[in-house]
């Protein structure tokens, strides 16, 4: 999974509950990419849902977004906020 923080509608408002921004280091300040491979991403989930860390609140601005990577087997590409 490739996060894209410049590419989330959430950036922002949304950083300050967001799994990238309280577990994984990112800032609101900070744009970039950070990739998680399946399993890293599935952890998360189980973290969120069990309540110990905020969810992902990546949304893109558009519906249209290609699920797929070039080079990544096994990863979906979305960005980040």
């Amino acid at each position: 999974m490739l996060i894209d923080c410049d590419a989330c509608v959430m950036r922002g408002p949304g950083c300050q509950d967001c799994v990238v921004t309280v577990v994984l280091g990112f800032s609101a300040e900070r744009a970039g990419t950070l990739r998680i491979d399946d399993d890293e991403k599935a952890a998360l989930d189980a973290l969120a849902e069990s309540g110990l860390v905020p969810p992902l609140r990546l949304v893109h601005a558009v519906s249209s977004i290609d699920p797929e990577t070039p080079d990544g087997e096994g990863e979906t590409v979305v960005g980040l906020g």
